[in-house]
């Protein structure tokens, strides 16, 4: 057990550094394939090449953070999520409605949802003596995906196809700052019109993190629900794993695209509103030393 446990946080230490190897291995690719493109100007902007460079990253990267991620974004999604911990039954409200998935990306997470919306109504369910309905799946009447990559939107809009969404996910192909602008898109996102947003490692690369996470807050509708996982600023192990995390943090920056493993995102979200509860813990699971911390809960307007 003792050896496990060593290995477990020396594991956590050691991630991070592996990505970044992974990608600093891949930079000679990423510069021709960006050659080979005709955008050989990318290459003379850090920022850009930085993204271009974490696209390639996370091909690979994804899959494997996805099939780790999802034994807690399932259940969350499901409303099987409370303290951090997934349950079996019910234990909050289940995904619904008009649903805005943040960073939706080139849909990673297309065929959970396509799932949930296909379930339907189910049979009436016991909790605490009390006879409810789960109304999570046939209650998802509406998706908007916000994916402001172009190339990332075209493919997002391919996998929406694919997984059988097309008649209720539509695309967003703009920034978060832009939802509610129809002279930016196609569409608009009225203030007050989502019942539940989705955000899955998101809000660690969006720009403005304060004014864009009070944004959505406010496109939440009142009662709406906020499901959340993401990697956060390290608060356990303290002083080493914090100090640990910043330093590891300045070379990810310059590697990972606009990804920051130490933005406080737990704490902007608690004050970016007023919230009838609150529910956003780390999950029992992750270990004190990670560097890459997550935090999983739904928080109720």
């Amino acid at each position: 057990m003792v050896f496990e446990s060593f290995q477990t946080h020396l594991e956590s230490l050691i991630e991070p550094w592996l990505m970044i190897a992974l990608s600093v291995a891949l930079i000679p690719y990423t510069t021709i394939q960006l050659i080979l493109s005709g955008s050989s100007h990318t290459i003379f902007s850090p920022s850009d090449f930085s993204d271009a460079l974490f696209a390639r990253v996370w091909v690979i990267v994804g899959p494997i953070a996805r099939s780790r991620a999802q034994k807690l974004v399932v259940p969350l999604l499901e409303g099987r999520i409370s303290g951090g911990k997934a349950h079996d039954e019910v234990v909050s409200v289940p995904l619904h409605g008009t649903v805005l998935e943040v960073g939706a990306g080139t849909g990673e997470w297309a065929d959970v949802l396509a799932r949930i919306h296909a379930q339907g109504d189910t049979e009436p369910v016991t909790r605490n003596g009390l006879r409810s309905r789960k109304h999570s799946a046939g209650g998802v009447t509406r998706i908007y995906g916000v994916e402001p990559n172009a190339h990332s939107a075209a493919l997002l809009q391919k996998r929406v196809d694919e997984v059988g969404l097309s008649d209720v996910y539509e695309v967003a192909p703009v920034g978060i700052e832009s939802v509610t602008d129809p002279s930016a898109w196609d569409g608009i996102i009225e203030r007050g019109s989502v019942d539940c947003i989705v955000s899955i490692r998101c809000m660690c690369s969006i720009p403005a993190p304060e004014k864009n996470i009070k944004l959505l807050y406010e496109l939440l509708k009142p009662g709406g629900s906020w499901y959340v996982f993401e990697h956060v600023q390290a608060t356990r192990g303290a002083p080493f794993v914090p100090l640990y995390q910043r330093f590891v943090n300045y070379i990810w920056m310059w590697l990972m695209g606009s990804c920051r493993i130490c933005r406080p995102t737990e704490q902007t979200l608690r004050q970016v509103g007023p919230w009838k509860k609150f529910d956003l813990n780390v999950s029992p699971d992750e270990p004190v030393c990670a560097i890459l911390p997550h935090v999983v809960g739904v928080l109720t307007k």
